[in-house]
């Protein structure tokens, strides 16, 4: 098996879903017996949000670096936010980045979807490191939350979920802006943050959900296991 590298923290509720899951469904491919080697970063999630893209930026280099040096053959960063920084530190190391982006357009053209409304952060939803993946290299249309429903999902992503609150409220919202996303000619749905499919575990919505998280983590089995499969 290959070994892997995480980059986690942000938050340590999602990097716990990453570990476990990774160690589950590798476990349920090879048999329990075994288990795959993971080197894990823990990055301090006060390093996002103080949005300094610059420090950010430097940060996960320092840090994918390190896992370079300690013998990771790839590197899965933890979350959707942090994917800012793929373009910035891919071409200054030597091993793969497994982009949360590529994993979830795969998807997507799997299941024949053609408009995704996208849930997240406000960095995540405005930027474009998951956006434009699926636009410029899968061909899709990706929309947003409007007005201050921008503002509300983004409230609700770094001060309640990643600090590991779900409310009823919170699912109540989320629910909503499906159900908008689909008046608006969406089929299909990206949980684009990593706490969203735990918020939203057991429901049944009106369209497709996506759950970045859940597609990284196939990605990330994937990685490990291609020799031995």
């Amino acid at each position: 098996m290959k070994t892997l590298g995480l980059i986690g923290g942000t938050s340590w509720h999602a990097t716990v879903e990453y570990y476990r899951q990774i160690n589950q469904k590798v476990g349920e491919l090879i048999g329990k017996q075994a288990n795959p080697e993971l080197i894990i970063y823990s990055i301090n999630i006060e390093l996002m949000r103080e949005q300094n893209k610059e420090k950010i930026q430097d940060k996960y280099l320092e840090v994918s670096k390190k896992l370079q040096e300690a013998g990771a053959e790839g590197i899965i960063i933890c979350a959707n936010t942090p994917h800012m920084v793929y373009d910035y530190v891919q071409p200054k190391i030597n091993i793969p980045i497994l982009h949360i982006g590529i994993a979830t357009g795969r998807a997507a053209q799997d299941a024949g979807i053609k408009t995704l409304g996208l849930l997240g952060n406000k960095p995540t939803m405005t930027g474009n490191f998951i956006s434009s993946v699926l636009e410029n290299d899968f061909g899709m249309k990706v929309i947003i939350p409007e007005g201050e429903d921008l503002n509300q999902s983004h409230h609700f992503v770094s001060k309640e979920l990643t600090q590991g609150t779900f409310s009823e409220e919170a699912k109540a919202f989320y629910l909503d802006q499906i159900q908008e996303f689909k008046r608006r000619g969406a089929d299909g749905i990206i949980l684009g943050c990593t706490e969203l499919p735990i918020l939203l575990k057991g429901i049944q919505a009106d369209l497709p959900m996506l759950a970045t998280t859940d597609l990284h983590i196939e990605m990330a089995v994937n990685f490990i296991l291609e020799n031995n499969l």
